[in-house]
């Protein structure tokens, strides 16, 4: 069994949950942070996160800290921490894919005592159903007898710079109880929030997937007050400010629901429950609603401009914002593209605005070509898709001056009064 002062820390993946893990071990313990992209490490090497979620003081600070994207230079590790995405694929489906990697990856540098801790939000069952397996097939070695599993769930919330990791508590879980307490033992040495020992891998995979599930079909209701609200004329703000009076009414506001979480985790536990028998009917409904947003909000965009006797088919619509939230680069899995390709449909012309966004990544991952900067008097409509600090501090007048004289804005994230603008959730 591992002591504490023998960990010697392998973090296998460097987004925007194995950075600040490893940044934070790295304070504490010989820690190496893997990537398979060498740019990314060349980048942390320079002392640089793209991601924003790290700045470069404590990027400096972390004394034991070295990245590498070469995997055999984390062999001297006695504890890994797969840290990496569990994205779904087009049919809506989890994609294992970097996990079974990440897998083995690990598999291959294990030596017998060593520990395996993942961070990967998953469906409950899935470490021990579909990791282990990997990992005892690359090790060669049998688990829970010469290898040892945790769980950990992530709790990160990307640009959120008030919940930092240290200060999120953090669900922990082992492969045996004395595993179980290495690892609470092992993430107390970070968390100053303190920890919470789960009685297995299973339960804690469980609690990480019904967290994004439970908001996922609170803002679904939400999504759907807005709609009827719309129909009555009447301002879902203002109804949600009127019922939040109340001490228990939950705060949950309408939009988009992208991200790497929210809109994808809801998805690991139904086909879970799929697999096992049970057909979901809330979450997957409260999936459906939400996933519809983007078409909701074009077409109603739409049905105003021709109201206003806008020919759609030559207008030129200004999208403002494309990450899937506020104040961070962060473009995994963001509904705003949902919203333009709903316009191209309609063959409207759009263009995107984000000076949050590497251009280059956005034309990477969405072939999106942002503008750079932003004409006056050239757009027949503006959707407030994302409320960046540069577009809150924006008046009304700022964007009207930016459209042609017939004009609508739309107000996805409610950042004006509603009779300022054209149209709001």
């Amino acid at each position: 069994m591992i002591s504490l002062n023998e960990v010697k820390i392998g973090i296998i993946g460097l987004g925007y949950v194995g950075l600040p893990l490893a940044v934070e071990f790295g304070n504490k313990f010989p820690t190496i942070g893997f990537d398979l992209n060498e740019g990314r490490v060349k980048k942390l090497r320079d002392g640089s996160d793209t991601t924003l979620e790290v700045s470069d003081s404590e990027l400096q600070a972390s004394k034991e800290l070295t990245f590498t994207f070469r995997p055999e230079d984390i062999k001297q590790c006695n504890v890994y921490i797969v840290a990496v995405p569990t994205p779904i694929d087009a049919a809506k489906r989890p994609n294992l894919h970097p996990l079974e990697s990440a897998s083995k990856t690990a598999g291959k540098l294990l030596d017998p005592g060593d520990i395996v801790i993942f961070e990967s939000t998953v469906y409950p069952g899935a470490t021990e159903e579909v990791c282990v397996p990997i990992l005892e097939k690359e090790s060669g070695l049998q688990y829970n007898t010469d290898f040892f599993c945790g769980y950990s769930p992530e709790r990160i919330n990307p640009g959120d710079k008030e919940h930092r990791l240290p200060s999120i508590v953090k669900v922990t879980s082992g492969s045996t109880e004395e595993i179980a307490e290495f690892v609470d033992n092992l993430y107390k040495t970070i968390i100053t929030a303190g920890t919470f020992s789960a009685s297995s891998i299973k339960v804690a995979e469980a609690a990480k997937v019904i967290e994004n599930t439970q908001r996922d079909v609170n803002i679904a209701l939400i999504n759907e007050l807005a709609l009827i609200f719309e129909k009555l004329n009447i301002s879902t703000i203002e109804v949600l400010e009127a019922a939040g009076t109340k001490w228990n009414f939950l705060p949950f506001r309408p939009g988009l629901v992208g991200g790497h979480c929210i809109g994808v985790d809801p998805y690991y536990l139904t086909h879970k429950a799929q697999e096992v028998g049970y057909h979901p009917k809330m979450i997957l409904a409260g999936r459906r609603l939400n996933d519809n947003m983007g078409h909701y909000i074009a077409s109603t965009v739409i049905k105003k401009m021709v109201k206003k006797g806008i020919d759609a088919a030559k207008a030129k619509i200004l999208i403002l914002g494309l990450t899937f939230k506020e104040n961070c680069p962060d473009l995994r899995n963001t509904r705003v593209t949902d919203i333009i390709a709903e316009f191209k449909e309609y063959g409207v012309s759009v263009e995107v605005y984000d000076p949050w966004v590497d251009p280059e990544e956005a034309k990477n991952e969405y072939q999106i070509d942002l503008v750079s900067n932003l004409e006056k008097r050239k757009y027949s409509g503006i959707v407030i898709a994302v409320a960046h600090q540069q577009f809150t501090e924006m008046t009304i007048n700022d964007l009207r001056d930016l459209c042609i004289e017939k004009s609508v804005i739309y107000d996805v994230k409610n950042l004006f009064p509603r009779d300022q603008v054209d149209g709001c959730l």
